[in-house]
């Protein structure tokens, strides 16, 4: 009842801050939050949009918040020694689906056809055995500022490309049976979390530090991560993006299905 799931990656660092202090908080690759929401491990976490559209039926979603890309997401990549249209085959990692659903529609909305291996998600590993390697979160971002020249496709900004519209990788789910006060009181607190990221400076410098230091990186490239790749937050464009893909790539009929919180 007071547990939050959360990503273990620094893409939900703004919503996340300082709530430790009164919640409990599950950290967790993506793919795995869903099975812990699943088995009510925690209230509510922030699970691949993929997982929700195959779980639609029990699960809904939490309005306003997200994991969201308008264009470049600097942490969904492909990355590789030669282009994806030369590609043979992709290693695809095996903790989010959201990213291999939206890579398989891409390549068939490309008319690509390589051969797509799942395997743990290690750069070296995966292209030791293939010529392209899908990583997301914090190891993309370590990949591509270690490999450059490697990265080869953006996922957000492939999808912005082709549709026109943000990309939700995440979205907030709970429970269908979870009790609502206590769903309002998670979703309460973490927009003020998020709405303090975005407003007092001191807050968005102590998450933008500890975000850098996690991961090794230096504040001025994790300020431009939360300032220009990913949001937190779902606007009126960022639902269009996300009934898009839940209907298009996903299949499912009507789009998102939303908890009233009033």
């Amino acid at each position: 009842m007071r547990t939050l799931g959360r990503v273990s990656f620094i893409n939900c660092d703004p919503v996340f801050h300082s709530l430790g202090e009164r919640w409990g908080i599950l950290p967790a690759p993506p793919a795995w939050l869903t099975g812990h929401l699943l088995r009510r491990d925690c209230i509510t976490a922030p699970i691949p949009t993929a997982d929700y559209a195959k779980h639609a039926e029990d699960l809904h979603l939490i309005p306003d918040l997200g994991i969201v890309s308008n264009g470049t997401v600097g942490s969904v990549l492909v990355l590789g020694n030669r282009p994806v249209e030369s590609m043979r085959d992709i290693a695809l990692p095996s903790d989010s689906s959201t990213s291999i659903s939206l890579l398989r529609w891409i390549l068939k909305e490309r008319n690509l056809e390589p051969k797509l291996v799942e395997m743990g998600p290690d750069l070296t590993a995966m292209l030791g055995s293939c010529d392209g390697a899908l990583l997301i979160g914090n190891r993309a971002l370590a990949a591509s500022m270690s490999n450059p020249t490697m990265v080869q496709l953006d996922l957000g900004a492939e999808w912005k490309s082709m549709t026109g519209l943000p990309m939700v990788f995440g979205v907030f789910a709970a429970r269908r049976d979870s009790q609502l006060n206590a769903i309002r009181d998670a979703h309460k607190e973490m927009s003020e979390q998020y709405s303090l990221f975005l407003h007092d400076e001191d807050t968005k410098s102590s998450v933008i530090e500890i975000a850098a230091e996690t991961i090794g990186f230096d504040k001025e490239r994790i300020g431009y991560y939360f300032e220009a790749e990913v949001s937190n937050v779902l606007d009126e464009q960022s639902l269009d993006g996300l009934n898009r893909f839940l209907i298009d790539v996903c299949g499912l009929e009507g789009g998102a299905r939303w908890i009233s919180l009033g």
